[in-house]
């Protein structure tokens, strides 16, 4: 089902295991409301979905927020569009009756995916961060006592350098995240290891 009567472009797929925490899907750049569809039914089978689609282009190809060179993030727009996306988590939630999701986020779905844990820590029960980046040079200290966010950076990664992928995993647990902090033999593309990890952790919360 996708709809654009919320605030966000985006695709609900109902649950049939009400067991299992709902996702919160966040897609790469260029990507869309379908494109992580398929790996969130594979992580975590029978978990209702929602999928927003970024509401920024980038020569036409859809973002979370803008940047202004490759691994330059425009911040203020970080922290507008992180604000932007958690009310519309809040509407999703009022919509379909759902539960603080868990985000499953790739690339710069991950980036604002963990601008929403430190912004708006209240809308997320926990993370699933591929591939991500720091995306606020001096987040908010404190506001995820206990919180679960699982990291998997890539060894090979020519587009996250491994200072970056530790420095966000360093802030997050200051800020108090009870975070796994994973780095597999890949480049910057998902590998079957990463499916692996991911739904051993998701079905350990």
């Amino acid at each position: 089902m996708t709809a654009d009567t919320l605030s966000h472009r985006h695709l609900f797929v109902p649950a049939t295991d009400p067991g299992r925490p709902p996702l919160l899907l966040l897609h790469g750049t260029g990507g869309d409301e379908s494109d992580l569809v398929p790996l969130g039914r594979a992580v975590a089978p029978g978990a209702a979905l929602l999928s927003p689609r970024g509401a920024v282009l980038e020569q036409g190809r859809p973002r979370f927020f803008r940047r202004l060179a490759e691994g330059v993030f425009d911040e203020a727009d970080v922290e507008r569009r992180a604000h932007d996306l958690a009310d519309f988590i809040g509407e999703a939630q009022a919509r379909y009756g759902l539960t603080a999701p868990v985000a499953l986020g790739f690339s710069n779905g991950a980036n604002i995916a963990a601008a929403l844990l430190w912004l708006r820590p209240e809308v997320l029960a926990g993370a699933v961060l591929l591939r991500p980046m720091v995306p606020l040079a001096k987040p908010p200290s404190g506001g995820l006592e206990g919180r679960p966010v699982l990291i998997l950076s890539g060894s090979a990664d020519p587009i996250v350098p491994a200072e970056n992928a530790a420095r966000l995993a360093g802030r997050l647990t200051e800020a108090g995240a009870a975070l796994t902090h994973r780095t597999l033999p890949a480049s910057h593309g998902l590998t079957q290891r990463d499916l692996d990890l991911a739904t051993e952790w998701l079905a350990a919360r």
